[in-house]
């Protein structure tokens, strides 16, 4: 008898005790779906989920059929706060998880709301509709406070009108991405820089419908930007860019992938960007030697995507090496204008940082063995 009370007790202080602080080392590793459902295993693992207030700042709809309305229930939920675990004991657990189950159809939902949520992801959940945007305005709207990261990337259906919704009714707002939306227009933008004065990470990729005016409300409103994306926004122009170049001079990324139309009018002033890391060039069929010879200025660079730069010789190449010292990745895929002599220079300014550098298709390059030594750690050649 006395054993047996033993072993129970060892097991309760096993539950009470060890379980919850394990929870609390391997819960920030778990997914979220995982985490919910741990919710109904025991009352002391609910207490410990529910106490760790990180856990719950994050909501995850990526690729989630019937995004909205879930979305929706999860920050409109009425919570179970004044009922007690001990109070539902003696409930069937079926019985108590048919209370819950609003979460993914089937997985049991937390017994809170979610008051301080800090990121939510809807990424290719592209049933969201500017409706949705709407409940979440009309029903959430404290629970949007603290919102400082949205992902709408492929949300097609949302338009300038669902922009201003829900940036509207989050002011603390900091990371936004809307990739690949053709509705959203400069209207939307004017509403996001009314908004929302708090960003510093700008996703435009594949917005065609966006214009230098965009670009020009984005540099009067957001000096501090971080990171910008403005891949295949076809619409801009030298005139634009340089507004982001000459104000937004805190840019550690800029990404101008598949963006043509710019010349070294613009290209020039990129050596304005004295922290910039990243910058993508891909498809910068009007960048020449001149131009590149000033962005060798940015000091800081570690990554440089020079694919298809057509115009570019070893010249350009040289003056990125001797300037841009820290440089891990450089990508010259396509450039015909470059030879042996750009490998070399990269050799003796760039062999101790430098991990990838990418020359397919560089037909006048004829060496064939890496002057970057044979540390098979890196990735020196990409041939």
């Amino acid at each position: 008898m006395e054993e047996t009370e033993a072993r129970a007790g060892g097991d309760l202080k096993w539950s009470r005790e060890t379980i919850p602080k394990v929870l609390r080392i391997v819960g920030t590793r778990l997914p979220q779906r995982d985490l919910i459902s741990l919710l109904l295993v025991s009352p002391w693992i609910h207490r410990t989920l529910v106490s760790c207030s990180s856990l719950w700042l994050v909501l995850d709809f990526r690729e989630t059929n019937n995004a909205g309305n879930r979305l929706v229930a999860a920050l409109s939920l009425v919570g179970f706060a004044d009922f007690d675990w001990v109070m539902l004991e003696g409930a069937s657990n079926d019985g108590f998880q048919s209370l819950l189950l609003c979460w993914y159809g089937m997985v049991p939902f937390c017994h809170f709301r979610y008051q301080h949520v800090k990121q939510i992801n809807l990424e290719f959940a592209q049933d969201i509709e500017d409706k949705h945007l709407d409940l979440l305005k009309t029903k959430c709207l404290d629970s949007l406070q603290e919102l400082e990261s949205l992902n709408l990337n492929v949300c097609q259906k949302i338009s300038d009108r669902g922009v201003e919704t829900i940036t509207s009714a989050c002011p603390k707002l900091k990371v936004f991405s809307i990739y690949w939306n053709v509705r959203v227009t400069d209207i939307g933008m004017t509403h996001l820089v009314k908004n929302c004065k708090h960003i510093v990470d700008l996703n435009l990729s594949g917005c065609k419908n966006i214009t230098d005016k965009s670009l020009q409300l984005i540099a009067d409103n957001y000096p501090d930007l971080e990171l910008l994306n403005l891949t295949r926004c076809i619409k801009l122009t030298d005139g634009g860019l340089q507004q982001i170049l000459l104000k937004c001079s805190s840019l550690q990324s800029l990404n101008l992938y598949a963006l043509s139309s710019f010349t070294d009018e613009a290209y020039k002033k990129i050596s304005l960007l004295t922290d910039l890391r990243f910058l993508d060039l891909c498809g910068a069929q009007n960048l020449s030697d001149q131009g590149l010879c000033c962005i060798a200025k940015c000091k800081n660079l570690v990554s440089l995507n020079l694919t298809w730069c057509v115009r570019v010789t070893d010249v350009g190449v040289i003056a990125i090496a001797q300037g841009c010292t820290s440089l891990e990745f450089l990508s010259l895929f396509g450039i015909v204008g470059v030879t042996d002599k750009c490998l070399e220079a990269l050799s003796r300014s760039c062999s101790n940082m430098i991990t990838t550098l990418d020359v397919n298709g560089c037909i006048g390059i004829k060496g064939i063995k890496s002057p970057f030594g044979s540390d098979s750690s890196k990735n020196a050649f990409n041939l």
